[in-house]
This record gives structure tokens, C-alpha cells and sequence, in this order.
């Protein structure tokens, strides 16, 4: 007597493996016309296809993962994270310009905040104020780009 077994697949890393091969796949296409170079003399294609090799390696490690795993149960979606999240981007997205990198950057985090119950008020602060110190020392300070600080 046969018994024939039903193949199930660990579905979520399957689906983000397909997901990550897809954009690797996508990037190295569209990266195809740029010049290489080495490591020593990088050209324009050099870092976009070394992400694009390691987003390809992640994406199948995933998926092999998901064909050999068992079925894992796919969590409900909790929008608020997505939400919170969303909203401290498109935020930043809109101050960075008529705002400047200090205020774009402390009102993301803030809204960022309420992605999750565990926040608190003033730890977030705290982690808004570091942060955006950090950000105004690294990109304004030590890489000289030209983003204004603040809005004035």
C-alpha cells in the first residue's frame, strides 16, 4: 500500500523569497547597460548590482527555506504598524524640503512611534532627539550634503 502525502510549504518565506528574487532579478535588469567597475574604481553599476547579488542570495535562501519547511500559519495584519510607519515616511517625505532634516527627521520618529503599544512618551523623545542629532552630524556635518537643518 501507497500512502501519498500532500507537499506543504512554509508559504510567508516562500512568497518573500519569490518576492526578493523578483526585485534582484528587476534591479540586474535594469542595472544591465551601467559600467561595473572594481572594487577599487567602482562605476554607477557597481553598488546596485552587488545589492541586487545579495537581495538574490537572501531571496533564495527564503524560498529553499519555504519548499523545505513545513506549513507555517500566516499572522493576521495589523494595521497600525503599517499605518505608523507609512504615515512617519510619507511625513518625512513631505517636511524634508520645506522643513529641513531636523524637523522631518523628530516628526518621523514620532509618528513612527505609534506603530507600537510599547511606546513611551518620553523615551521617544529622547530616541527623537539622538536620532535626529545623529542624522544633522552624518549627513549635513560629516558628509557635507546640502540639506538644510531647519526651515529658516
Amino acid at each position: 500500500m501507497r500512502i501519498v502525502t500532500r507537499r506543504r510549504f512554509g508559504w510567508p518565506d516562500l512568497l518573500f523569497g519569490g518576492f526578493l528574487i523578483v526585485v534582484a532579478a528587476g534591479t540586474l535588469v535594469a542595472t544591465r547597460n551601467l559600467v561595473g567597475g572594481t572594487a577599487a574604481d567602482m562605476g554607477p553599476g557597481y553598488m546596485p548590482r552587488a545589492i541586487a547579488l545579495m537581495l538574490l542570495a537572501f531571496g533564495v535562501f527564503f524560498a529553499v527555506r519555504g519548499v523545505l519547511r513545513g506549513p507555517v500559519g500566516i499572522e493576521t495584519v495589523q494595521l497600525r504598524p503599517i499605518l505608523g510607519v507609512g504615515a512617519a515616511v510619507g511625513v518625512f517625505a513631505l517636511l524634508i524640503e520645506s522643513g529641513g532634516l531636523a524637523l522631518a527627521s523628530f516628526a518621523a520618529i514620532l509618528i513612527a512611534a505609534v506603530a507600537s503599544r510599547e511606546s513611551r512618551f518620553f523615551e521617544v523623545i529622547l530616541f527623537g532627539l539622538g536620532v535626529t542629532a545623529a542624522a544633522v552630524l552624518l549627513f549635513v556635518k560629516a558628509l557635507a550634503l546640502p540639506v538644510s537643518i531647519w526651515p529658516w
